[in-house]
């Protein structure tokens, strides 16, 4: 009877799991339909007598998406001054959806990683997560590592599916 050896772990793959690089923080949503009067028009003087009566304070060490859950027509100046109460305590601030938020979060992270320990290796985008990865993060992450890797998988190491193969 021969020995049962275990392939996947004597590769040389590398497992990449985008949920490793999940950024820890309170993710919320800033809807400021309410501060509009009748939920759609935005009164200068009324929304700025809103934001001055506002608990920012609550948005420490928060990842903040800002929107308009209506169909208002909201100036842009409006966002970037709601962008100018939250700096102070939020880690980061967007106009958008939570999606959104998750997005551009991987982007820049993505964006700002270190691949060169990933030079001339075979890599497994690990699939399944439980934490929000948004799906453009594993476009990102392929459009990254394509300019330095070997090849690159998607899924586990016992199921990948090949996606690229440098020649």
């Amino acid at each position: 009877m021969s020995e049962i050896i275990n392939r996947v772990t004597q590769s040389k793959l590398v497992t990449f799991d985008l949920e490793d690089y999940y950024p820890k923080g309170t993710r919320i949503t800033l809807d400021i339909k309410d501060w509009l009067f009748d939920g759609i028009i935005l009164r200068e003087k009324e929304f700025r007598t809103h934001l001055e009566n506002h608990d920012w304070a609550q948005y420490q060490d928060s990842f903040v998406a800002i929107t308009c859950s209506t169909d208002a027509i909201v100036p842009g100046w409006a966002y970037m001054l709601l962008t100018t109460k939250l700096q102070p305590f939020a880690m980061k601030v967007v106009q958008g959806s939570l999606q959104d938020l998750e997005t551009i979060l991987y982007q820049s992270i993505i964006d700002n990683l270190d691949i060169s320990s990933f030079k001339d290796k075979s890599v497994i985008i690990k699939g399944c997560s439980n934490k929000p990865v948004p799906p453009n993060a594993y476009l990102a992450l392929t459009e990254r590592l394509q300019t330095v890797v070997k090849s690159i998988m998607y899924g586990e190491a016992c199921s990948s599916v090949p996606l690229f193969k440098r020649k």
